[in-house]
């Protein structure tokens, strides 16, 4: 199974899809989020994973815009705890490190080490996995690099110092997309409960998101996340992203969706999956 993800090998990405379908898949990596998204729908893969949010950075807004652009499903989803190391080619000791590259993200979960480290410097670079990537091909002088143990392993580096990021509770959840009607390839026996994710738009008036929302509400469903993004053609309205938790044909569900299509503009199921863990 060829599974497309942004960024290079041994990104966090890669990792997800390792938890999500194991080493029999083969990982595709691409520069973009949109060139993810077009391999997929183009069928030169045969499913996608995604960043869609973490626990400190927030929501990854391009892919939830892409979301509404291609017509996928969800069928998975997981959550990698992200641990950020320090990296350098063998032979180089922590004491000969002066620059660390990686990701602008992942730079700003490591503070408190470049606030105890001052020699170190730090260098935005576009990928974690690819910082690694270029310190080992180039070996510029005092270069490290900050990324996961997967990166470290898959281009022969070391790991100088292990969890140097700010807050251990940095979790970053992905999904799995697969091209809508395509059997899905997760085992999804499990104890996790069940969760549908939606995107729906209401009309500019008041009331609207409250009669929205009062369909999920009035059948004691656990709406676990919300998300607005603008709606393009139409300044100042805007479209919602749903995770609750149930699954899309339970009674209560199909019934709130029903009620939902009735007072939305729009509205479209993305998908049913076990819940991560």
């Amino acid at each position: 199974m060829r599974v497309a993800f942004q960024g290079e090998l041994g990104a966090f990405s890669q990792q997800a899809i390792l938890q999500l379908l194991g080493a029999k898949a083969r990982s595709v990596p691409h520069a973009r989020f949109d060139q993810v998204f077009a391999a997929l729908d183009k069928g030169s893969v045969d499913a996608a994973a995604i960043p869609i949010e973490n626990t400190l950075h927030g929501s990854v807004y391009a892919n939830y815009d892409l979301l509404l652009k291609y017509d996928f499903t969800i069928t998975a989803e997981t959550n990698v705890r992200i641990v950020l190391n320090l990296i350098a080619p063998p032979g180089m000791s922590f004491g000969q490190v002066r620059k660390a590259y990686s990701h602008p993200v992942a730079i700003d979960q490591c503070l408190e080490f470049f606030a105890r480290h001052k020699r170190v410097e730090r260098e935005s670079f576009y990928d974690t996995a690819g910082a690694v990537k270029m310190i080992m091909a180039e070996r510029p002088a005092g270069g490290a690099a900050i990324a996961s143990e997967l990166a470290a392993k898959m281009y022969k580096a070391r790991i100088l110092k292990r969890g140097i990021e700010d807050d251990r509770q940095n979790y970053t959840r992905f999904f799995l997309l697969e091209r809508a009607g395509s059997k899905a390839r997760v085992n999804r026996s499990g104890q996790s409960p069940w969760k549908t994710s939606l995107v729906f738009s209401t009309r500019n008036m008041p009331g609207a998101l409250f009669r929205a929302l009062s369909a999920l509400a009035l059948r004691d469903l656990n709406l676990v996340k919300i998300e607005s993004r603008p709606l393009r053609g139409k300044p100042w309205e805007y479209l919602f992203y749903l995770d609750l938790l149930g699954k899309r044909d339970d009674a209560a569900v199909k019934n709130a969706l029903a009620h939902l299509a009735e007072v939305a503009d729009f509205l479209r199921v993305l998908g049913s999956y076990r819940a991560g863990v």
